[in-house]
């Protein structure tokens, strides 16, 4: 385990939360903690939560006194704090706050409604120290509560508080006092000799009663510590540790893989596996209805992109964890082999239909566990939904080449061309379209597939598979266009690129007269703005030809409308050679419509994914690597890749800018698979470089980073916003199985040599040769780059 120097300009924060490893954490009442230093007043190392938005805030830290002075601010520490050790409930750290005094500070979480903490005060001098410690707690409570107060229960001094409908209470061991000025608090005086210690453990429980939150506290303040911390360290073995001479790096990946496992939330009936939020925060874990249906999206549900991204960070060191989230997600699945694109812990579903990427996940997860059995289980749901997209609810003119349904479903709801919601995008229903990312998303899903069946010798899919796989390539090779050396959208019926026509404009309702040919069908689009921030029961009927030369007449009813405040959008459903009037109802006299055809030629960083499913050939690889995704004046920025390459934006749409790390993770994939290994380093020091500057400022990850600034953006410590440990170590040429098998293929292309450990085993990556060394001391060498698996077993 890493060793982190804080330092005491360093604001980093840490979250400290039940563990469902060990634990059941509450989906509905789980109290999550920050220890944080440099914030608050008075500035202290500081523990503090709002039990999920149920107090205002609380906040315990330890205050040191000698003679008349008292110290809580780290700034005036004589060494400050260091993290010893690092779990998602547990955190030891070191520091000296008075000359002479060593403290070691532990923090433990043991279940959702409780944090336990074991002080231990040495003095270090060649003299006897006279020192008062207090451990401070200072509650300030929602409207109908209390302040923390010293009180007795059982004769026992504690301090007790009420805030929502909890009723906090915190005890420590070792007869202490207490004080209620200037700061609540349980008190030790000290007089230490030289060399010794004083050792206490403390616990705050919140529970609905203070007597039953003391009966937890101390119940948990007499467990047996030595042998709960060993526990925790078993649990935490497999880390992957990370030795690249910059200690920045090395942090932010230990950190990455502890913020991932927190996120982990017991199960419920609803999902039998453990699942994961995407955030978990002091403001998070309560449930006013009781049941996680008012929760917001990152405690709501599990998607296929997220949980890929969460496999970057947990494998190998917790395939099994891996391996249930998968299997919450096959069981959402229904009798036409539709599974559900979110299902959540509360039973929430979003009835959409998952990403394809489900198969890529399990064979991730197959790469660790090497068990067949596991596929053979997750085979046949895994194929009944990849047929499930060919359906006609998912592909609407029945081309085998089906259309997403929403935004969302591909991991970009802000988009330029589908999102309905932004007033500076085109608004353009999605299910109109076809896109070059979910056809490779499919492609990848078939080449899995078949791979998966030949393995476990059921192999009567293959060739309808194959069939399938053949007419998803030619779709996406047919969208590559070679001015922008790129892959483009297309209309769903015409299966052509169109651009953004504005073909008339108009106020108030009434027949518009256009009389207009096209050199090739187009599809409408309606932008109507109203005059008030209210709806209009619009109605809008359409004259034209249709590709085939004939007359259509097409209405688009009011239902079909999608309102925002002060404006709507609505797409046509059939597409048009010449257009001759469009009547439009239900309008002010000061609203405004705007009629334009659709335009699919914008760009994204979805539309690069046929790289990561390996469609195109080494050729047009090659041109997609070096003009577009290497070029500076498109995706090759500063700090990532950005969203789109449109370097032209305003402030109303600069999420164009953000680095979406679980897309960067898989165009870095395709870039490795066709061989641009150093390319792929380039990109992960480039996300590193924004990491770090945001650590090093914030003292957190964040969800997004911009790409030009490195700025990060959004919510603090998401998943979205972690260090890609997966792509880092995949760069690197490294693919670890077990502590006695690891696969090493190319070469180190960063520019200093990387140490990997691995549950007893190193790897040592120098920039030509590398070196294994198993557990039981073997070592192995290997000087070339030709892949290789290095096993003993």
């Amino acid at each position: 385990m890493h060793e982190n120097n804080l330092g005491s300009g360093t604001p980093l924060t840490l979250t400290i939360a039940a563990d469902a490893r060990v634990s059941n954490p509450n989906y509905v009442n789980d109290q999550i903690w920050e220890l944080t230093q440099n914030s608050g007043e008075p500035q202290a190392i500081a523990l503090q939560t709002t039990y999920g938005l149920r107090a205002k805030k609380m906040r315990m830290f330890p205050r040191f006194s000698e003679a008349h002075d008292s110290i809580t601010n780290p700034k005036r520490f004589v060494k400050t704090p260091n993290i010893r050790r690092l779990f998602p409930n547990f955190t030891e750290i070191t520091y000296s706050p008075i000359d002479s005094i060593e403290v070691s500070g532990e923090y433990w979480v043991p279940a959702s409604n409780a944090i336990a903490g074991r002080i231990r005060i040495t003095n270090t001098s060649s003299q006897n120290k006279q020192i008062k410690f207090e451990w401070v707690a200072l509650l300030n409570p929602s409207d109908d509560g209390s302040r923390m107060t010293p009180q007795e229960i059982e004769a026992v001094p504690v301090l007790v508080g009420a805030s929502g409908n909890i009723a906090p209470v915190i005890f420590i061991t070792g007869g202490a006092s207490t004080v209620n000025s200037p700061y609540p608090a349980l008190v030790h005086g000290l007089d230490l000799p030289p060399g010794k210690s004083r050792q206490f453990i403390w616990c705050q429980a919140a529970l609905s009663t203070p007597e039953d939150s003391f009966s937890l506290a101390r119940e948990i303040a007499a467990s047996n510590w030595e042998a709960e911390i060993a526990r925790l360290e078993l649990h935490n073995l497999a880390q992957v540790d990370i030795y690249t001479g910059n200690e920045e790096w090395d942090n932010a990946f230990s950190l990455a893989q502890k913020t991932a496992l927190g996120l982990f939330i017991g199960k419920t009936p609803h999902l039998e596996r453990l699942s994961f939020a995407t955030t978990r925060h002091p403001d998070d874990g309560f449930s006013y209805r009781g049941d996680g249906s008012d929760y917001g999206p990152q405690w709501s549900g599990q998607t296929p992109l997220d949980s890929y991204y969460l496999a970057n960070l947990i494998l190998p060191s917790a395939p099994n964890l891996a391996a249930g989230i998968l299997k919450n997600s096959l069981n959402s699945i229904n009798e036409n082999g539709e599974i559900d694109w979110k299902p959540g812990l509360g039973g929430q579903l979003s009835n959409r239909l998952a990403t394809p990427l489900l198969a890529s996940f399990a064979w991730r997860i197959y790469q660790v566990l090497e068990d067949k059995e596991f596929l053979v289980h997750v085979f046949p749901k895994l194929l009944n939904f990849f047929f499930s997209w060919f359906s006609p609810q998912h592909d609407r003119d029945e081309d085998d080449v089906p259309e997403w349904d929403h935004p969302i479903q591909a991991g970009f709801e802000d988009h330029p061309i589908f999102a309905r919601w932004h007033s500076w995008a085109q608004g353009i229903d999605i299910t109109t379209s076809e896109s070059p990312s979910l056809c490779a998303f499919l492609y990848q899903e078939c080449q899995v597939l078949i791979r998966i069946a030949k393995l476990i010798n059921l192999t009567d899919p293959v060739s309808n598979l194959e069939s399938y796989a053949d007419k998803l390539r030619f779709a996406v090779e047919d969208a590559w266009d070679e001015q922008i050396n790129s892959y483009t959208y297309w209309d769903r019926d015409s299966h052509k690129r169109t651009n953004k026509i504005v073909i008339c404009e108009q106020s108030g309702s009434g027949v518009i007269q256009i009389n207009q040919d096209f050199s090739q069908p187009h599809r409408l689009v309606f932008r109507i703005k109203t005059s008030q921030e209210t709806t209009r029961k619009s109605q809008i009927t359409i004259h034209g030809l249709s590709p085939s030369g004939k007359h259509r007449v097409e209405r688009i009813p009011s239902d079909r409308l999608l309102w925002f405040p002060g404006w709507g959008t609505a797409t046509s459903d059939q597409t048009y050679t010449s257009l001759e009037f469009v009547e439009i109802l239900g309008l002010d006299e000061d609203d405004s419509v705007i009629i334009s055809s659709a335009g699919l030629t914008s760009q994204d960083i979805t539309t690069l994914l046929p790289i990561w499913a390996r469609i195109p050939s080494n050729e047009r690889a090659k041109s997609l690597v070096e003009k577009t995704i290497t070029n500076p004046d498109r995706y090759w920025r500063e700090f990532g890749l950005p969203a789109c390459p449109d370097k032209n934006v305003d402030l109303e749409n600069e999420v164009y800018q953000y680095v979406y790390l679980p897309w960067c993770v898989l165009i870095g994939e395709g870039l490795i698979s066709y061989g641009y290994r150093e390319e792929a380093g380039k990109l992960v020091t480039r996300i590193m470089s924004a990491i770090i500057e945001t650590l090093k400022q914030e003292g957190c990850f964040r969800q997004y980073y911009n790409a030009d600034t490195g700025q990060g953006i959004g919510e603090s410590n998401s998943l979205w916003g972690l260090a890609p440990l997966g792509l880092f170590l995949e760069t690197l040429g490294v693919q670890l199985i077990s502590p006695w098998k690891v696969h090493l293929a190319g070469n180190n292309p960063f520019p200093w040599p990387v140490t990997v450990k691995y549950r007893g085993m190193t790897v040592l990556r120098g920039h030509n040769n590398s070196q294994v060394v198993f557990p039981d001391g073997q070592t192995i060498a290997i000087d070339d780059p030709e892949p290789r698996l290095v096993t003993l077993e």
